[in-house]
């Protein structure tokens, strides 16, 4: 099973990639994991990325192809694998089928998880982490028992991470809809998009998921 999840920041993308991994025993591919593991490596295409990051740079379409490439070519994903955020633009989308096909194991399923632009933005701005424990709330969705009280470990040290304000959500929010929203009609064109409704129970989606790479495998 070869797939993409498709989704804007807060859908859901990461639990559902990870729920998928176990279910059909195959890798979940974060390019954000596969860019640290790489830089720690010190692989040759790890010193590039490094390089960039390093002078404030976004990391090249190229590299992180290239560091895609190494990962999928793997044993473990010889079976299928599950691309988590990836690709982001009509750019990466292109090229990571090009390099696909040179593989002959072209994308088989790309799964759109579709939430509300509303519903994003309280996900992303309810989040709580307990700094004691690091158990993770949403004072939305998932509240404590007690206000401002982690359920786990009783510290009442809660705290909303800097980056999840609502100003940079909503930044994160319109880049996802001028770069990578694009690539819905992209994919429908090829005939592989399939659409999520990701306000569901965790459980049902992935169920519906499920059902939907039965019928492409």
């Amino acid at each position: 099973m070869r797939a993409v999840l498709l989704g804007a920041p807060g859908s859901g993308k990461g639990t559902q990639g990870e729920r998928l991994s176990q279910q059909y025993g195959i890798p979940q591919v974060s390019t954000g994991d596969l860019l640290r593991a790489a830089v720690a490596a010190g692989s040759e295409l790890g010193k590039q990325a490094k390089a960039a990051m390093d002078a404030g740079e976004l990391v090249s379409d190229q590299i992180v192809i290239g560091i895609i490439r190494e990962r999928l070519t793997q044993p473990d994903a010889a079976k299928g694998y599950i691309l988590d955020g990836f690709p982001r633009n009509f750019t990466q989308a292109q090229a990571l089928d090009e390099m696909l096909a040179a593989l002959e194991r072209p994308l088989q399923a790309i799964i759109l998880l579709d939430v509300n632009f509303e519903v994003l933005m309280r996900r992303l701005t309810g989040r709580r982490t307990c700094q004691a424990c690091g158990a993770i709330y949403n004072i939305y969705f998932s509240p404590p028992e007690v206000d401002h009280r982690c359920d786990k470990c009783n510290s009442d040290q809660l705290v909303q991470r800097s980056d999840d304000n609502e100003e940079t959500i909503s930044n994160r929010l319109r880049v996802y809809e001028a770069q990578t929203a694009p690539l819905v009609d992209y994919y429908e064109a090829q005939g592989k998009l399939y659409k999520v409704d990701g306000e569901d129970d965790i459980t049902k989606i992935a169920k519906n998921i499920g059902q939907i790479l039965e019928t492409v495998r």
